[in-house]
């Protein structure tokens, strides 16, 4: 039995971005001893099923424990993560952690970030990245300490933003590149080859705070390429919208066109099956949309089935 894996892990997290991470972490020489993630939520057509998070599911199907703590501070909870005697936690899109437990592990927690800190502290960091246009982010691992996202780093890794990618899309390629990092940092933590170094904040801090559904709705009256930023920084979730005939539409796959004569923002404009929607200056076509109480379609098929009465989004 090597060293490696005597070396006690708790793994935090919730969604299918933090699965990588755990499978690198698990399929190493280290030993995951527990998973901790969000507890079970009712969702699903009429919300009537119980839904298990990704995180969950992968630890379920290699037997790893599993806690689902709803107080992360109850004296239960705190107990039972003692029992388990862990050197080190690892943790991945998951809650603020309160100190007695960040704290607990002699090796402490090393946490896994999607930007390149101290850009984008927050709960969306890939949303609000590509909600501003950038054309480059990033991954940071940093040792957690009071203050949200202000740990000292550990590595970085930067990756480029493609024109076309999502949110969902740019979280696929982070969370795969990310695991390694993370798998990375963990080794060079137990080698004790960290160098770590405080985060510059000279100029170089921004937020990124949770998105609601409201924060989502598309402001036409703003040029084009912002628009379009807007839009695909919102995908897969919580997806951007606005309001036609007074009912809310989900934008799910739009593009900018710069070439069109520009009109009153929030102008829809029908053309050979092809709805565009006015902006500062120019125009974003939607080619797949899904208005409340309906399912995701082509903008062409909903067009065939639906009349438009008001030509212009509110």
């Amino acid at each position: 039995m090597s060293a490696k894996e005597i070396f006690r892990i708790i793994f935090m997290g919730t969604p299918q971005f933090a699965v990588p991470a755990l499978k690198a972490v698990h399929e190493s020489d280290f030993e995951v001893v527990a998973v901790i993630t969000a507890t079970d939520k009712f969702g699903g057509r009429g919300g009537k099923k119980l839904l298990q998070s990704a995180v969950k599911k992968y630890a379920v199907e290699q037997n790893i424990p599993v806690l689902q703590p709803k107080n992360l501070k109850s004296q239960e909870f705190i107990d039972k993560l003692a029992s388990f005697e862990a050197d080190l936690q690892l943790v991945v899109a998951f809650r603020m952690l309160p100190e007695v437990v960040w704290n607990m592990p002699p090796f402490g927690t090393v946490n896994l970030h999607a930007s390149l800190l101290p850009k984008y502290r927050g709960a969306a960091p890939i949303h609000w990245a590509i909600i501003n246009g950038e054309k480059e982010t990033g991954l940071t691992t940093f040792k957690l300490k009071h203050e949200i996202d202000t740990g000292d780093l550990i590595d970085q890794l930067k990756l480029p933003i493609e024109y076309d990618d999502t949110m969902g899309s740019l979280a696929i390629k982070m969370s795969k590149k990310g695991a390694g990092l993370l798998l990375s940092s963990t080794e060079k933590l137990f080698d004790d080859q960290l160098e770590l170094k405080s985060q510059n904040t000279q100029g170089e801090i921004t937020q990124a705070p949770k998105i609601y559904f409201d924060d989502a709705k598309v402001r036409f009256n703003e040029p084009t390429e912002k628009v379009y930023n807007f839009i695909r920084g919102m995908h897969p979730f919580p997806v951007a919208w606005t309001k036609i005939d007074d009912k809310v539409v989900k934008l799910h796959q739009c593009s900018p066109i710069d070439t069109i004569t520009a009109k009153q923002a929030g102008t829809i404009r029908i053309h050979n099956d092809k709805l565009f929607i006015y902006t500062k200056n120019g125009a974003i076509r939607v080619k797949k949309m899904q208005m409340e109480g309906k399912s995701k379609m082509k903008t062409e098929d909903w067009l065939n089935g639906y009349k438009i009465e008001k030509m212009s989004v509110n």
